[in-house]
């Protein structure tokens, strides 16, 4: 690795069945990006792939390898000449593979074939920053670390053929990403607390991500703060809260927890955001807005089967393409 990035680590799915000892499960900002890219080079889902934030790394091969980029727009070239996002390619041993700036949204996943060999902490090999552990010595990578990678499955002439029969993933399957997107949301355990009106507000007003947002969540801000009910601004007991969770915070400006979020609080949470619709939260750059629209139980859940069943439809048209290829 010849420059990092702004901030890029090695994740893959999470860190699941620890939260109950208060280890967070981390994971990929936006999952779908995530798994997309490594569908399109052959690999699981669960495997590691490396996260790029705004200004992405850049790196030299050592061998021949099969990649995909998908997520964000980071102005990824190879050798100078531009790549095209979510679609499988070749590089070449000895090439450069650069992320510049984020052209539209903030976040890319570069997977390649066969994997990154990444740490493993308590079953995943996930980055914790915080903590340390996973990913590429528990921290972000730095100019000079050399990326390990498992042994891919296809010789390169069998790269090349696949390359070759493969398509961009349809934007039809892809998350709306948008420059201020529409998160839909289903209300919290303590939404009753909050006055009708602050309900109205949320779902009327735009929030701004303010600098002060991170893996763990987003800070919000909006014209008018989000008021308790009289009577409603007794002490909470911490209770658990996820991916998601809306959270309000004295100050009456939400805040949105995100992948490395801690397991409970103790703020109210007045909304979840839809596992489905949190790749588009993953894209949005500080100083960009957000708005909310409520929907049901059972839109959230339909709403993440049409999402599985995307990548679904993507897996079975990879393996058509590697059928035509022959490999």
């Amino acid at each position: 690795m010849i420059k990092p990035g702004l901030l890029s680590t090695l994740q893959d799915e999470g860190r699941f069945g620890h939260r109950k000892h208060g280890v967070i499960v981390s994971g990929p900002m936006d999952a779908f990006a995530h798994r997309a890219a490594n569908v399109l080079v052959g690999n699981p889902t669960g495997a590691a792939t490396l996260e790029m934030t705004w200004n992405g790394p850049l790196l030299i091969a050592r061998s021949d390898m099969l990649l995909a980029i998908c997520g964000g727009d980071l102005d990824a070239r190879v050798d100078g000449e531009p790549v095209q996002l979510w679609r499988p390619l070749v590089i070449r041993a000895g090439s450069t593979l650069e992320l510049k700036h984020a052209v539209q949204g903030c976040r890319a996943y570069l997977a390649v074939g066969g994997g990154f060999r990444a740490d493993e902490a308590l079953g995943s090999r996930s980055t914790y920053l915080r903590a340390g552990i996973g990913g590429f010595a528990g921290r972000a990578l730095q100019a000079g670390d050399r990326l390990a990678v498992h042994e891919p499955r296809w010789k390169p002439e069998a790269m090349q053929r696949y390359v070759r029969q493969t398509r961009a993933v349809s934007t039809r399957c892809r998350p709306p990403y948008a420059d201020e997107p529409t998160l839909r949301i289903v209300r919290g355990r303590e939404q009753p607390l909050f006055r009708e009106a602050s309900w109205a507000q949320l779902l009327e007003q735009a929030f701004i991500v303010t600098p002060q947002s991170d893996r763990m969540g987003f800070r919000l801000a909006g014209e008018a703060a989000l008021e308790r009910m009289d009577g409603a601004e007794t002490e909470l007991i911490s209770e658990a809260v996820a991916a998601g969770t809306l959270q309000v915070p004295p100050s009456g400006q939400p805040l949105l927890l995100l992948a490395d979020c801690q397991t409970t609080g103790g703020y109210p949470r007045i909304g979840h955001v839809i596992t489905a619709d949190l790749p588009l939260a993953a894209q949005v750059r500080p100083g960009g807005q957000l708005h909310f629209a409520e929907v049901t139980l059972q839109e959230a859940q339909e709403a993440l089967l049409v999402q599985q069943l995307e990548l679904r439809h993507l897996a079975a048209g990879v393996r058509a393409w590697r059928r035509d290829a022959g490999v």
